[in-house]
């Protein structure tokens, strides 16, 4: 008996599913505003690994096959409820030496500039910038972690995550996407690069000078962490920062870019 189904168009999806799974928010909502729903986070694929990307994440990106590898720090994830469009809104920051004028003197070590104008890109085309292997980046000061065996006493590892999670998005409750972030295996932190500012780069390192020789655990501690500490449990991240802009070249080409759906003085309501 004929049931009218198209085997070879289900067969194609079922490969599309398997290999190519969808994108899907984590967690909560986390505000409202006419058509748009925001989020915190989303997960999706990379080398057939499932991966959680947040608010506040850095991670490394290649926008097209042609382009340097640069970091991207996603500040921004929203669904309109209309279309059912998943969108991204990022900063991108590119090594002086990859910018039109080029790194000169005056450029330090660990520096990174930003693109003045964030890019608003739908997550389809987000995930397939994300750009896994990042051995060859060399740049920025390699900051010890703290030991995650220091962090098991007296609700550190807590204290330590929260305070991680406030100071990068302005006291999200980000507990149920540490959760599924967990659930997959992830580590809490998993970001190996953090862009500063200057001010908070400068702090950082006068920070490292007067807790030198110390256990990493004190990392921890209010006391450091009111000196400029970072909340870091990564392995091996890199510690950048940023205190100028330039504007791209040829980012305004790119077929991804979506500035159509730019959000501009949205009143946030929170969930």
């Amino acid at each position: 008996m004929c049931l009218g189904i198209d085997v070879c168009a289900l067969m194609a999806t079922l490969f599309i599913w398997c290999f190519f799974p969808p994108l899907q928010w984590v967690g909560s909502p986390c505000g409202l505003h006419g058509p748009y729903i925001f989020y915190k986070a989303f997960q999706f694929h990379l080398e057939g690994k499932p991966r959680i990307l947040s608010l506040g994440d850095f991670f490394f990106v290649r926008c097209t096959p042609k382009d340097p590898i640069c970091i991207a720090e996603l500040q921004l994830l929203w669904e309109e409820r209309t279309s059912r469009q998943l969108l991204s809104s990022s900063k991108l920051y590119f090594l002086p030496e990859d910018t039109p004028q080029g790194r000169n003197s005056d450029h330090g070590e660990d520096e990174v500039i930003a693109v003045s104008e964030k890019v608003i890109v739908k997550l389809e085309d987000l995930v397939k910038w994300v750009h896994s292997d990042f051995s060859k980046w060399r740049c920025g000061l390699h900051a010890g972690p703290v030991k995650t065996e220091a962090l098991g006493r007296n609700g550190q590892k807590e204290a330590l995550l929260k305070y991680r999670q406030s100071t990068l998005n302005s006291g999200l409750n980000f507990k149920d996407v540490l959760k599924e972030k967990a659930d997959l295996g992830e580590d809490e932190e998993e970001t190996n690069v953090i862009v500063l500012s200057y001010p908070q780069y400068c702090r950082y390192r006068s920070m490292l000078k007067r807790i030198q020789d110390k256990p990493s655990s004190i990392l921890t501690d209010q006391f450091a962490l009111a000196l400029g500490g970072i909340a870091v449990v990564s392995r091996n991240p890199q510690i950048l920062y940023c205190r100028d802009t330039f504007d791209h070249p040829t980012l305004i080409e790119n077929e991804s870019i979506c500035d159509e759906f730019e959000l501009t003085c949205i009143p946030w309501i929170h969930l």
